[in-house]
């Protein structure tokens, strides 16, 4: 039988779970319950999103000599290989971290072009299939226009997982 292993630490909470799948899983619906592992997803949102805010400050300092290193980063960092998930973190990106709401294609793939990353072929049919999954949608300020996509709960979510 194939032990599993969970351990997560968050600041001063660290949570160790092994056993077997099943015992695994079944001790993370106990934490659940008792809300320990609320407390560890919440100092995870923390943790994330003073990592962004931090990203955000050093793009405006002179510590990254160019956007291009902070993505290239951020995709390096978080192990996506996959085109999609690229793509979501590169709106992601734009979005969150720089701040640019009206980003055309060419703007996504100068992006990916400046982090010497290969850009997708076809970023058009990249971001319309992503919206058909559900992971970015068009704000009705947008127009229907691919420009204005932002992530979605579930597009955050599925970042999210990528990089865990």
């Amino acid at each position: 039988m194939t032990e599993a292993v969970v351990r997560i630490l968050a600041g001063d909470i660290e949570v160790k779970i092994s056993g077997t799948t099943n015992q695994v899983e079944e001790r993370i619906a106990e934490l659940q319950e008792e809300g320990a592992w609320s407390s560890v997803l919440d100092r995870l949102r923390m943790a994330r999103e003073a990592a962004v805010e931090a990203a955000a400050k050093t793009i405006g300092s002179a510590e990254l000599p160019e956007r291009g290193a902070a993505f290239h980063h951020l995709v390096t960092g978080a192990g996506l290989e996959r085109k999609p998930d690229m793509v979501l973190a590169a709106i992601h990106y734009l979005r969150d971290v720089e701040g640019v709401h009206d980003s055309p294609p060419r703007v996504v793939a100068q992006l990916f072009e400046d982090a010497g990353l290969e850009a997708p072929g076809n970023l058009s049919l990249y971001l319309n299939r992503l919206r058909e999954r559900g992971l970015l949608e068009i704000p009705e300020s947008g127009a229907g226009k691919n420009r204005f996509v932002v992530l979605t709960s579930a597009g955050r979510r599925h970042l999210d997982e990528r990089t865990m």
